[in-house]
């Protein structure tokens, strides 16, 4: 009776320490916390593998050089401050940019990533194979991500986590929809996938052309409003060359029109971009 006690109470302590120490499934990796926006920001840049202190210290690190640089060039704190400013947010509008184009990118090669993988699945193949298949056959943006995919279901065999380390590595909201359906037919069975897949595939191409024509009618604005906001700036760090001339703001004055400068250029900014932003698709399936 004792050894039965002591092999219950084994178990029960083992069962416990699993529930903290093993790692999480891809059901309960869903249920977690989603990411933060900076964690966001890097992975849609293709970015997953920078970790986000790093991020962080390289912002602060840059703000901190460029601030001593122009302060000792100019002499001046308040000038330092707003260029340090200016420099600590720069590797945040980089990496912006970079995830835009990576999402228009992935964008323009979708359509022809789902009609290889509904001709895929018309052919007979299982889903595992068809998505492993993009490794190879599938556009070339894409074939990294499909690739780790096929590694990583030939590795565990679980179809369902394969996917969830697919979505991490995309980072896309196409792609987490495509995944999300595929997930369904594969748990509950899907006849109509095929014909789902290719309606997707017509309904982005169709985005995709629309979206196309409204950015180029709308890039000289986003542009205009690009320049507006750089012009004094860059004027301003031409004047800190003129010792006698950028001194004037050493004072409380000058301090304050600076202020109230970057604020009226960061709002007119803001509220251009909220204008003439074009809809975006936002990742809800987290």
């Amino acid at each position: 009776m004792g050894a039965l006690v002591g092999l219950g109470v084994g178990l029960g302590l083992l069962l416990i320490w699993s529930a903290f120490a093993l790692p999480r499934t891809g059901s309960d990796r869903r249920g977690a916390r989603p990411p933060g926006r900076t964690r966001r920001l890097l992975s849609s840049a293709g970015l997953g593998d920078v970790a986000v202190s790093g991020f962080v210290a390289l912002c602060v690190g840059a703000g901190l050089v460029a601030a001593l640089v122009v302060q000792g060039v100019s002499g001046t704190p308040p000038v330092a401050v707003a260029f340090g400013a200016i420099a600590g947010y720069l590797p945040v509008a980089i990496v912006s940019g970079r995830a835009r184009r990576r999402l228009r990118e992935l964008a323009e090669v979708w359509p022809e990533a789902i009609d290889n993988l509904s001709s895929a699945v018309r052919a007979g193949l299982s889903l595992p194979d068809a998505l492993a298949g993009l490794a190879t056959r599938g556009p070339e943006p894409l074939r990294p991500a499909f690739e780790a995919f096929a590694l990583d279901y030939q590795v565990t065999g679980r179809f369902g986590d394969s996917l969830d380390q697919l979505k991490e590595r995309l980072a896309d909201p196409v792609g987490d929809r495509v995944v999300e359906g595929l997930r369904i037919a594969r748990e509950v069975g899907g006849g109509e996938l095929g014909r789902l897949l290719r309606n997707l595939s017509g309904y982005l191409r169709d985005d995709l052309r629309t979206r196309s024509e409204l950015e180029a009618r709308q890039a000289w604005a986003v542009n205009g409003a690009r320049l507006a906001v750089a012009a004094p700036w860059t004027v301003l760090l031409m004047m800190s060359l003129q010792s006698e001339v950028i001194h004037r703001y050493r004072s409380a004055t000058g301090a304050v029109i600076l202020a109230v400068g970057a604020l009226v250029c960061v709002v007119a900014y803001r509220v251009m971009m909220r204008i003439g932003r074009l809809p975006t698709e936002r990742r809800i399936l987290l």
